[in-house]
């Protein structure tokens, strides 16, 4: 049991929780943003996200760190902290990436670890290998298996308060990320980040990111800490919080300023081309997109930087918010709908709804029928499910209108779409309450005659008759013939 990660709630695979970090003596709320930090180019001094932004830990590169002498040289005189100037939690990367850019680094896990606790670290990272996208299986079962020796060479080191990172690889096989998933867990390291998934998000592949993160899901335990190393454009936070991360880091907020680019939780802007600042940030609350044109290269690079800042951790405690009220999916899918990457990636979490049922909360706030998709949400999954354990008499007439006043049935029920046949006694409880439009669609409309199937299924002793009101052949050819069928809107023709 990871005694230093408190989940509090949950919502879908989502979770709302408090990772304790001992040798920086902070608590860090998750879904969590860490700020990257490199080291010899400070476009936000650190102590600024903490004072200004309310950062609670932050990322930098320890291998950079090693690399440099000068920096090397004050950062094991003075420490991590007091050389940045931050007094939070600072996790620091092994030079994995540097490893994947270049081929090859002049340190081993063992020095790069030492070096981390030398420093301050308050979370360390081993040298893993980050296996690109679509390489072939060979490979990526091989770059796997060394990763996994260097897990056990980190586990092996005596960190004291210090955590420890314990990578999950695996490249665009998830059947292999679950694999390192569950042999990371099997450890005693702290932290789990998913690595390798830039590639994937800067080639738009959201789809693929799904997939990879809930494949390492599958293979890591409920009260293991989950990081999306890279991952912290606005965009996509509230679909990788749904998958079930924790923890995100990105340097986009500097590394986009520096081009100019503006960003939002639709998508990323370029300066030049804007005419208003769709924000009310502190920086956009100040400027217009000709000040900051005007304004000297650095401080323009700073205020954009800012402004990405500022506009992530928003969108992140939005997320939070939705998590803690029971509404992320709907964030998530209005979210879905500012690209169409983002959609692709939203139908592929629908496609792991029995995995996101099993942490979904069985109550929690309304629920909001939004379009056809609603229909793959895991709270119609458990409905069906459900439906078996129902007290079903002989004779029962489901209705999609109200039920008649003189009948020889021996119950009526309504059927709602997406959910299908819902008894009187439960007409009030969650997910049943939703709000949903007055005009359902065919999707839906299936999904309510799924229900219909699954429970006669369920009860093949009880004679079932459907009402509809003139709902679509291609919909009704779905029930089974044992259920008899009457079109309420033929009565009295």
């Amino acid at each position: 049991m990871r005694e230093q990660f408190e989940i509090r709630d949950h919502d879908g695979a989502g979770r709302l929780g408090r990772l304790t970090v001992p040798r920086a003596g902070v608590t860090v709320e998750t879904p969590a943003l860490l700020p990257v930090i490199n080291p010899n180019v400070l476009t936000i001094e650190p102590g600024r996200l903490r004072s200004a932004f309310g950062v609670d830990a932050l990322i930098t590169n320890s291998y950079i760190i090693h690399s440099t002498d000068r920096v090397r040289e004050r950062a094991l005189e003075e420490g991590l902290h007091d050389m940045l100037g931050f007094d939070g939690a600072i996790m620091t990367d092994s030079g994995s990436f540097q490893l994947a850019e270049y081929g090859d680094i002049d340190v081993t896990t063992a020095e790069i670890i030492e070096f981390q606790h030398a420093i301050g670290s308050d979370i360390a990272t081993p040298v893993d290998v980050p296996t690109p996208p679509d390489v072939d299986r060979e490979r990526a079962a091989a770059d796997l298996e060394t990763t996994e020796t260097a897990l056990a060479d980190a586990a092996a080191i005596d960190t004291g308060e210090m955590l420890v990172n314990a990578p999950v690889q695996g490249s665009t096989y998830p059947d292999l990320r679950e694999r390192a998933g569950r042999h990371a867990a099997a450890t005693d390291l702290d932290v789990f980040p998913i690595g390798a998934v830039v590639p994937l998000m800067n080639g738009y592949r959201y789809a693929d990111v799904v997939d990879v993160v809930m494949g390492a899901k599958r293979g890591l335990d409920p009260d293991c800490p989950v990081h999306l190393f890279g991952a912290g454009h606005p965009m996509m936070l509230a679909l990788a919080v749904a998958c079930g991360c924790d923890l995100f880091d990105s340097a986009a907020y500097a590394l986009m300023a520096r081009d100019g680019r503006y960003l939002t939780v639709s998508g990323t802007e370029h300066l030049e081309d804007l005419t208003y600042l769709p924000c009310s940030c502190p920086i956009c609350a100040e400027h217009t997109p000709a000040s900051l044109r005007d304004a000297a290269d650095a401080e323009r690079e700073r205020l954009l930087a800012e402004h990405n800042l500022h506009v992530t951790l928003e969108e992140l405690r939005r997320v939070k918010e939705a998590l803690r009220s029971g509404t992320l999916l709907e964030l998530v899918e209005r979210r879905a709908r500012g690209h169409p990457a983002m959609w692709d990636g939203y139908q592929a979490l629908l496609d792991h709804r029995d995995q996101l049922e099993r942490t979904d909360p069985v109550s929690k706030g309304t629920f909001f029928s939004l379009s056809a998709d609603s229909a793959r949400r895991p709270e119609i999954a458990r409905h069906h499910d459900r439906l078996g354990r129902l007290s079903v008499p002989e004779s029962l007439l489901l209705t999609v209108s109200k039920p008649p006043s003189d009948h020889d049935y021996d119950a009526v029920w309504r059927v709602r779409p997406p959910f299908g046949p819902i008894p009187p006694a439960l007409s009030e409880t969650y997910p049943l309450t939703a709000e949903a439009p007055a005009r359902s669609n065919a999707a839906l409309r299936r999904a309510a005659v799924d229900g219909v199937t699954r429970l006669a299924g369920d009860h093949p002793e009880t004679t079932i008759t459907f009402a509809h009101d003139d709902w679509e052949e291609t919909v009704l050819d779905r029930l089974p013939e044992s259920v008899a069928l009457e079109n309420l809107a033929t009565i009295g023709r």
